[in-house]
């Protein structure tokens, strides 16, 4: 090592005697011998200029995952590593050109040292040398400033960073002038300065504007500031939830419990009717205990606790860190995108086997981002569609073989249930009206009826003579009750009833006829009422913009016009009624047509329940092994 370093500071003497010997004077050959070593280092330089544009032109992503994951450093460290393994992005060379820098600096404080008159002066004799230590930190004042402006990393740094640096490097230039020889404070002065001026040309060859988008940088940061706020505020409204004890209580009373087989996971309170046969078959067939994990605290699956049913109210913060702690043989969720956001799947027990219980029959290629389901390994499909859609994704994206359960709809299996004991129960009160209903329900995306088309289609349906319902998406009226209520002042005149009551469910079921942009409940009403649905095309929500790679038209699509007919909304003037008139009496839409596209379209109607339940028992023997 020590011949090594010597050949080091011989060569860096060597090269100040070089550049002494063409000009005579130390001070100009020092200035001479610190721009010949940024020349040399040039390369290295150009890295720094490229490996730092990475690092910013990384930052947006960055952002978005802190912002994702915000309070879960593990979750946050590992998309972080993911980001830089694709970037091929290390944090670590950024210290490479300081510690390059630090060993010029140490070797040309020997060079000057063994060879240059300099070292003779000393400091304390005042005069013009007294000017080098004010010369150096100056130097530094100068460059860490220009940096915090114009270099593409350091002006992205925090002002206590950026104030930090600039600190720093004042210091250790008065420490560079005042205790070690005037050429090393000179050399360190020269070195500042021509920093800058490299800085400024690196700029100019390696624009980072031309690799960065600024805009998104910008839009990320604050996306990062309001989920700092959001974490901050729901940390002070953790403190005061008065669950806030039960929740701690259910964290730690599930950890404790040894040997779970199935656990289901709820986001809030209504989301037990996705599972309800499931589980029902499951504890009328075995003995096995069901584990349920809500995040809702006023879930109503608290009031189902019995031997073999045990609810947890775990909140969504805990729930990421629990996810990653899971033991168990498998995990039913509801929730897709595990593993793209806060939900992992577990780093404790790598073998569960994760099941995806989808909410309803809208293909998931189209309102669900593109990778949504693939880090689940079985999938309850819906239909044929549903089956298809996936299998296909799997085969393109060269994804692993997932189970795909030929399931159903639990939800559409109920409300089957529900509207043939309606019917029955008018049948017997003889209370059927011979007056048409048509049921208007809008979704809650952007451009739905309510707010595209409302009032035309109104005036055109309330000339047919039919009872006319609205009924809001409960989000709707939660967000602009007032316009709902402007709307059914104007009509009330007209006979429009406005529902903002949505304790029943009687007024879907008992409808002749839905209207409806994008909504799911137009399958879900189509299949358990055996009715059709007039669709008004509003623009279309899309999840995933790519959902064109796959050939499988998606079911929104393909079934508008099977279980219904679609209408644009510039075709209101003069399509709306005679589409009504239509749906209401054309043979194509009568309930036979629509129970043989049920039977085509769903799976196991009427026995999804018994259809989960089979396949879950199922595995639990296999992966028992008895």
């Amino acid at each position: 090592m020590g011949t090594v370093i010597d050949a080091v500071v011989n060569g860096l003497l060597w090269l100040i005697n070089l550049c002494y010997g063409f000009c005579g004077n130390y001070w100009v050959a020092i200035f001479i011998f610190t721009l010949i070593t940024k020349v040399i280092l040039l390369p290295l330089s150009v890295w720094v200029q490229k490996n730092s544009i990475k690092t910013v032109r990384m930052s947006p992503e960055m952002n978005h995952i802190k912002a994702a994951y915000f309070g879960n450093q593990d979750a946050i460290s590992e998309e972080q590593y993911k980001l830089f393994k694709r970037e091929k992005y290390s944090p670590f060379a950024d210290l490479i050109p300081l510690f390059v820098q630090l060993a010029l600096l140490m070797g040309v404080v020997e060079a000057v040292k063994r060879g240059t008159s300099l070292t003779d002066i000393p400091v304390q004799t005042g005069g013009i040398t007294l000017l080098i230590p004010l010369l150096a930190a100056l130097s530094a004042f100068f460059m860490c400033y220009v940096q915090n402006k114009a270099n593409v990393l350091q002006s992205e740094q925090g002002r206590v960073n950026q104030y930090g640096t600039m600190a720093f490097s004042v210091v250790l230039s008065l420490y560079l002038g005042f205790f070690v020889s005037i050429g090393v404070g000179f050399y360190w002065s020269c070195s500042n300065i021509l920093s800058v001026v490299q800085l400024i040309l690196l700029n100019i060859w390696i624009n980072p504007k031309n690799y960065i988008d600024y805009e998104a940088l910008e839009e990320s940061k604050e996306e990062l500031r309001k989920a700092k706020e959001f974490m901050s505020a729901k940390q002070k409204e953790d403190k005061s939830n008065p669950y806030r004890a039960k929740g701690k209580a259910d964290y730690k009373r599930f950890l404790k419990t040894q040997d779970k087989k199935i656990v289901f996971y709820s986001e809030k309170n209504g989301f037990y009717k996705y599972y309800k046969n499931i589980i029902e078959e499951i504890i009328r067939r075995t003995n096995i205990v069901i584990h349920y994990i809500t995040s809702d605290p006023e879930d109503e699956v608290f009031g189902l606790e019995s031997e073999q049913f045990k609810p947890y109210y775990i909140n969504e913060n805990r729930m990421i860190v629990l996810m990653m702690k899971m033991e168990t043989e498998i995990m039913v969720m509801t929730t897709p995108d595990l593993e793209n956001f806060q939900l992992k799947r577990s780093y404790v027990k790598k073998d569960i086997e994760y099941i995806y219980v989808p909410h309803d029959v809208n293909s998931s290629n189209l309102t669900f981002h593109k990778n949504a389901l693939d880090h689940f390994d079985t999938i309850f499909t819906s239909g044929p569609k549903n089956r298809a859609e996936i299998a296909e994704r799997e085969e393109k994206a060269g994804l692993p073989k997932k189970n795909l359960v030929e399931w159903g709809s639990s939800v559409i299996d109920n409300m089957t249930v529900s509207y043939e004991q309606m019917v029955s129960e008018e049948s017997r009160s003889g209370t059927r009206k011979d007056q048409k209903t048509i049921l208007i329900a809008p979704s809650w995306q952007a451009d739905n009826i309510l707010d595209s088309c409302i009032g035309q289609m109104l005036d055109r349906l309330t000339e047919t003579g039919h009872q006319i319902i609205v009924r809001p998406h409960p989000q709707y009226v939660r967000h602009y009750e007032g316009r709902i209520d402007a709307l059914a002042e104007k009509y009330r005149a007209r006979g429009v009833t406005f529902q903002k009551d949505f304790s029943s469910n009687k007024t879907v079921y008992m409808a002749d006829l839905l209207v409806t942009d994008w909504s799911s409940i137009a399958f879900e009403y189509a299949f358990s009422t055996l009715k059709p649905v007039l669709f008004i095309n509003t623009p279309m929500k899309v999840v995933n913009p790519d959902y064109r790679e796959l050939d499988t038209v998606p079911i929104d699509i393909e079934l508008r016009d099977r279980v219904g007919i679609s209408v644009a909304p510039e075709k209101i003037e003069e399509a709306l009624v005679p589409a009504v008139e239509k749906l209401l009496a054309d043979d194509q839409f009568s309930q036979a047509s629509m129970r043989r596209m049920k039977e085509e379209y769903i799976y196991n109607n009427g026995t999804s329940g018994k259809a989960g339940a089979k396949y879950m028992i199922e595995r639990l023997v296999e992966r028992s092994g008895s």
